[in-house]
This record gives C-alpha cells, sequence and structure tokens, in this order.
C-alpha cells in the first residue's frame, strides 16, 4: 500500500531518519523544514499523511495542524505528532488542535509503519468517497460536507464501552458522559446483543477482558455491517503493544495505553467522532448523486436514462429464462388543457400524485419510470399480457376514482389515463419491437376516447 508522506522537522537528521525508515517500506516521502513549506504542499494535495514536529521555530506544528485542519482543503488530511514530548498535556495540545495520533521521539519502527498504513487505509476510503462528491457537484447536490468537516464539534456520540474493570469502567463513563451518550458492558458477548438492538458511533474496547479476546471483539465490530462505519478504540497495556499493532492492522482506529488519561480519551474520541461524522456525509452526498442520476427530480420515480438500462436487463433476462415481459406505457389525458388552463404549477403537482398512484398500485416487483412530459413506462417482469392488463385497469381505476386535490386544496381536478399494454414476442429481436406496440396500443387508447386500457394488436389470448 503506498502513499506520499510529508516529513516535517527543521532538523535534517530527523529528517533523513524517518525518510530512511519510510522509504524501505515503499511510501513516496516528501519533506519540508518550515510549517509555511509545509502548508503549500499540503495546499498543492501532493500529501496524503504529515507527520510534523511540534518544535519548530517560528510556527510550531500545533499552529500547523490548525491550519490544515479548518481549512476544508486539507482538514481531511490524517496528521500525526511527532514530539519528544510525552506529557498528557503535550499530548492533549496537539489532539485539540486536530492531530490523528502522536509518536514519541525516538519513533519505534513498529508504531511507525503500523500507524501510517492504518491512516493510509483510512484516509483512502475518505478520498474515494471525496472524489465522487467533488465530481458530483455539477448534478446540483447542495450540501457541501467538504466545508462542513471544519464546523464538526465531534460530541452528542453513542459511545459503547467494553470494559471488565468496574472502577475504570466507571471514570471513563464519567469523563466521556460530558460530551456523549455513554453505554459500558464487561463482555464481548453484551457488547454486540448491544449492537443487534442499537447503533452506536464509536466502540472503546479494552483488550485486557478477561476470559475473552478483546482484539476478536474489535475484528468484529469491524466486520458488521451494522457497526462497519463505527470507530473502534482499543485501550491496553504497555505489554499489549503487539496486540496494539495487529489491532491496528485489521482496522481499530486508535488505541489508548493505560493508566487511561481522561482528558486524552475525551480529545481521541471527539477527535474520532469528527472524521466519522466528516466520511458519513460523504457517503450521504455519494448516495444523493447517485439518486439524482437516476430519479427525476419532479416526481421521485426513475428517469429516462434508468429506464433504458433496466428494459434492455428486462429483455435480455427474459430471452436467456423464457419468461414473460410485459410493458405498460401510460399518457395523462388532455394534460394540456390542465397547464393551460390553471398553470404548470398545478400541472407539476398533478405528475406528481398521478406518480404516486402509479407508484402505490403497481406490484413490488415492476419497475415505474417517468418517460417525458406526463407519460410513464412501468415495466412489468414475469408477466404474461392478461395479467398486465389487470395490472393496467387497476392503475387506471385508481387515477380516475378520486379527483387531484391541488393548491392545498384550493382545486379538485378530475384526472384520467390511457395505457397501453404490449408483452414480448418470440420474434421481438430488440426492446424496441415491444416497445413500439406498446406505443401503438397507447394511440389506439387516445383514439378510442381515451381513459381506457389497451392491449397490442394481436396479442390478445
Amino acid at each position: 500500500m503506498s502513499a506520499r508522506i510529508l516529513v516535517v522537522d527543521d532538523t535534517p537528521t530527523n529528517v533523513k531518519l524517518l525518510e530512511a525508515r519510510l522509504t524501505a517500506e515503499y511510501f513516496e516521502v516528501l519533506t519540508a523544514s518550515s510549517g509555511p513549506q509545509a502548508l503549500a504542499l499540503c495546499a498543492e494535495g501532493l500529501c496524503d499523511i504529515v507527520l510534523l514536529d511540534v518544535m519548530m521555530p517560528g510556527m510550531d506544528g500545533l499552529e500547523v495542524c490548525r491550519r490544515l485542519k479548518h481549512d476544508p482543503a486539507t482538514a481531511h488530511i490524517p496528521v500525526v505528532m511527532v514530539t519528544a514530548l510525552d506529557e498528557p498535556s503535550d499530548r492533549l495540545s496537539g489532539l485539540e488542535a486536530g492531530a490523528d495520533d502522536f509518536l514519541t521521539k525516538p519513533v519505534d519502527d513498529l508504531a511507525l509503519i503500523a500507524r501510517v498504513r492504518s491512516l493510509v487505509r483510512l484516509k483512502t476510503l475518505t478520498d474515494e468517497l471525496r472524489n465522487r462528491v467533488l465530481a458530483s457537484r455539477g448534478l446540483g447536490i447542495v450540501d457541501d460536507p467538504l466545508a462542513g468537516a471544519t464546523l464538526e464539534t465531534g460530541r452528542d456520540a453513542q459511545v459503547l464501552v467494553v470494559e471488565d474493570r468496574p472502577e475504570t469502567a466507571v471514570r471513563m463513563e464519567a469523563a466521556l458522559a460530558v460530551d456523549h451518550a455513554v453505554c459500558v458492558v464487561a463482555t464481548p458477548a453484551e457488547a454486540l446483543a448491544r449492537v443487534a438492538e442499537e447503533d452506536f458511533d464509536v466502540f472503546i474496547v479494552s483488550l485486557g477482558l478477561a476470559g475473552a479476546d478483546g482484539l476478536r471483539l474489535c475484528s468484529n465490530l469491524r466486520a458488521m455491517e451494522r457497526s462497519r462505519n463505527a470507530v473502534v478504540l482499543m485501550v491496553a497495556d504497555e505489554s499489549q503493544r503487539p496486540a496494539i499493532l495487529r489491532g491496528l492492522d485489521i482496522g481499530v482506529h486508535d488505541y489508548l495505553l493505560r493508566p487511561v488519561e481522561h482528558s486524552e480519551l475525551v480529545a481521541r474520541v471527539r477527535t474520532q467522532v469528527r472524521r466519522k461524522r466528516y466520511a458519513d456525509s460523504l457517503r450521504a452526498s455519494v448516495q444523493a448523486s447517485l439518486a439524482l442520476a437516476v430519479l427525476d427530480p419532479l416526481t421521485g420515480l426513475y428517469n429516462r436514462r434508468y429506464l433504458d438500462g433496466k428494459l434492455r436487463t428486462a429483455f435480455t433476462q427474459a430471452r436467456e429464462s423464457g419468461d414473460d415481459l410485459s410493458l405498460l406505457l401510460l399518457d395523462i389525458d388532455r394534460f394540456k388543457l390542465i397547464n393551460d388552463g390553471f398553470g404548470h404549477d398545478v400541472g407539476d403537482e398533478v405528475l406528481r400524485e398521478f406518480a404516486r398512484r402509479v407508484q402505490t398500485h403497481t406490484r413490488g416487483i415492476d419497475t415505474v419510470c417517468r418517460f417525458g412530459g406526463e407519460e410513464i413506462v412501468v415495466i412489468v417482469p414475469g408477466t404474461p399480457l392478461e395479467a398486465a392488463e389487470a395490472v393496467a385497469e387497476r392503475v387506471r381505476i385508481r387515477v380516475e376514482g378520486e379527483p387531484f386535490i391541488v393548491q392545498r386544496g384550493k382545486i379538485a381536478l378530475d384526472v384520467t389515463v390511457s395505457i397501453g399494454v404490449a408483452s414480448l414476442l418470440p420474434g421481438d429481436g430488440s426492446i424496441q419491437a415491444l416497445f413500439k406496440r406498446a406505443d401503438m396500443a397507447l394511440y389506439r387508447a387516445k383514439a378510442a376516447g381515451r381513459n381506457r386500457v389497451v392491449a397490442a394488436a394481436g396479442e390478445a389470448a
């Protein structure tokens, strides 16, 4: 797993040492000797992770970290503070500045590589989501999760602590409860039972559980669908360093060493919650962009682009399996009179209610798409012509059955629909032949007086 690591330190010996260690693991290394130089490189998007010395002349590492984390363009870049200071207050200052982790000089090789690899995996996933969001802005997404990342407080999370040492559990709960909703359990079985019923943002798991494998629980939490995107933190003794490194390797986000300094615990949880919510907002934006790509914004039905692909797939599957496939083509009768007489706002309301009634009274296996204007296409798989006609007739009755109430109850309109129905025939070489017969059936329904269902000529059983 390759990545570009920016090493920032004003001491050339320190830079060369870290550069040699990282290069040996096939990371690409960039270097900077000052805070402003590091900020410029990050602004250009040239690095994936920053290893940042705290004690530098001019602009120190804490100020560099604060600036990176308050800039929407660089807030997503993981920052690891590298320092000779190892007091809890020093780590707290770094975490409050937005640092993702600390490495203490002299830097332990195993800890360095494990931490970098863990953060690279995390950033790779975040970058994939971030790039999709940036690429989809042209689709009209209003919310900007990239800007919102700098405003997140990291508070009000749902936290589950798995700790069987009563005194430790009580102290951790008290420290975290100031900012979060906290639950405490003593065993992996209790934790998994809670996960089955509730959603949590953060799991804090002791690796020293009596008679249980805390690392196995961490692995299960990372693998389960319900907790896959949650934060997992380990609490361990110094003697459990191999287990800590293994945990980072399997995807655990962070760790704390005993005795747990509660200010550091609170700060680390807050940092991880901010990062999780940023990733969650990116996922939500990606989902919104996907929806915009396949949904009609007025009616909420699938759009023409989705229809074309779905029809090709349905045609191919029906041909290969020998199953039936039918198509309904629906058109609101005299819709132009509604637009001309009441305005396009009323017309839009009618279209939305029309779409709702069609969707409500077709089946779950049917695909309802807006074809254009006031026309809707329904793909009816596994259904012969006669059954498809019954579906169409049910929809026609529901459209005609009740007036369309629009303009907040001020206007009641009687609306009807004409529907053409066609089914796949053995000689159909393409989906266009089926669609053309449905279109001709719709034309006949209109010509025969509207408000009726007509099957394609020559297909009746």
